[in-house]
């Protein structure tokens, strides 16, 4: 989703007609079942693998062109899993949870009940346009509610199969996809959703939580920023430089968790340099006509990711391209080769932008202490990772950093833990999904005390007298 400040009434009308559809839809079932529940996402799942072929080529067309493995294992295999995940849990995710009493209101008791919120929007992003359409919307999907999704105008031709294969699996009144440019999508962050999920830029993001803000719409925002990896002092290149590589280039880099700058300590800077060089031409032995690297999205952030390597060599920076097979690359196809930037200064662009390409800065560090505190100088990450053998540093990162989440001695996986949270801190986020945490993230969690016709209740009431004076006392007041 591009920037909001579009002016244009004519989306408006035809959005609001399907909330009102929507909301109509879930009043008359309030509470959907378990069988219905289980219902619409084994549909979610079947649509999934009938159309994998047309969602590979789909967005592979989107980006010029895009890994098919890549699409796989990120946007199919990634939705796949979470339904399945969901389908075995959410039976227990919808039972009234036990909740403890104090032994003051007993033999009363307390239940925690989660009902559905009724309709949520989805706001989706172009890098992942599958997956980061339809993970939050299973979520919401298994708590019971209806699901509009607006796709960015970025990936269009996933943005129409998606409509397409969402009607034949879904009716209108549960899941329905809303393509369109910016001013369809300034239209519908501005609905009265129930709940608003948006995945996107930080500085888009600060627009959606204000849009959102006028109609009191609860928004999760899963946003990006600058993750770090703290390479250890004394870890072995061999075995990280691979990990490093395939975090930072699967899907070219333009992914929101993806390494962003790699801090490394000062004295081996020229080691990890060679060990990055040699796993990336172990990775990727050609980049021109190799199926496994993906093409930057168009020409805009083409434009976008030379231009900051131009302003990081005119500042003074050290380029490392890495073009294992010394091709010649056409601007055309977009593919931009694998680049260490070194010799960086923290008013570089490349270090005060997100990156979302396969460019990695390397910024030196002297002590733990110089790089926590680099981390720590900055907006809080989406996501860290810590790559090296020794414990006591590693937990001394782990305790001493704030940052959404952590792989160690690895990239990207902490995001495909479905029995874990997801989600950033600060700048880079709020709110989390994944499992459980999105069925209660798009639920309302009643508490419901039962009061029973014998306790401490009565004594509360007037007329007051010595019997409640007594009674306070012993509560200490």
């Amino acid at each position: 989703m591009s920037a909001l400040p579009v002016h244009s009434t004519a989306p408006i009308l035809p959005l609001r007609q399907a909330l009102e559809r929507m909301r109509s839809a879930a009043r008359a079932d309030m509470t959907p079942s378990l069988a219905v529940r289980r219902d619409r996402l084994s549909r979610l799942a079947r649509m999934t693998k009938r159309h994998a072929s047309d969602i590979i080529d789909a967005i592979s067309a989107d980006f010029g062109h895009r890994s098919a493995h890549e699409t796989l294992i990120a946007d199919l295999l990634a939705v796949d899993e979470a339904v399945k995940h969901a389908l075995r849990h959410v039976g227990g995710w919808m039972r009234p949870q036990r909740i403890a009493t104090d032994f003051k209101y007993r033999p009363g008791y307390n239940r925690l009940l989660s009902q559905p919120l009724g309709v949520v929007g989805v706001v989706a992003p172009w890098n992942y346009p599958y997956q980061l359409s339809m993970l939050p919307a299973l979520g919401a999907l298994a708590a019971g509610n209806r699901v509009m999704i607006k796709p960015s105008e970025l990936a269009p031709r996933t943005a129409e199969l998606m409509v397409r294969i969402v009607r034949e699996f879904f009716a209108e009144n549960e899941l329905a996809v809303f393509p369109g440019d910016a001013a369809v999508g300034k239209a519908f962050v501005e609905l009265p959703f129930d709940h608003l999920f948006f995945t996107g830029s930080t500085a888009v993001g600060r627009l959606v939580a204000q849009a959102a803000a006028k109609n009191l719409t609860p928004v999760t925002l899963e946003l990006g920023g600058k993750s770090p990896v703290i390479v250890d002092a004394d870890g072995e290149f061999d075995a990280i430089a691979p990990k490093i590589a395939m975090g930072k280039l699967f899907n070219a880099g333009q992914t929101c968790i993806a390494p962003d700058y790699a801090l490394v300590p000062r004295a081996r800077t020229a080691e990890f340099t060679a060990a990055m060089k040699a796993a990336i031409g172990k990775l990727y032995p050609t980049l021109a006509g190799n199926p496994d690297y993906t093409s930057i999205v168009n020409e805009r952030h083409y434009a976008r990711l030379t231009g900051l390597l131009n302003d990081a060599k005119a500042r003074g920076a050290r380029v490392v391209e890495i073009n294992p097979a010394g091709e010649t690359l056409d601007p055309a196809g977009r593919k931009l080769p694998p680049t260490l930037v070194l010799d960086i200064d923290p008013d570089m662009a490349i270090m005060r932008e997100e990156i979302f390409g396969p460019l990695l800065p390397v910024v030196p560090y002297d002590s733990l202490d110089d790089a926590i505190g680099y981390v720590n100088a900055h907006d809080h990450p989406l996501a860290l990772y810590w790559l090296g053998g020794n414990r006591a540093r590693r937990d001394r990162v782990l305790r001493d950093t704030i940052a959404g989440g952590v792989t160690v001695n690895g990239c990207l996986t902490h995001f495909a833990q479905e029995a874990q949270p997801f989600g950033g801190v600060g700048a880079s986020g709020t709110g989390s999904y994944h499992g459980v945490y999105g069925f209660r993230n798009f639920s309302k969690e009643k508490a419901v005390y039962y009061q029973p016709r014998l306790g401490i209740v009565p004594l509360l009431t007037p007329p007051y007298g010595k019997l409640l004076d007594g009674l306070l006392r012993w509560f200490g007041h």
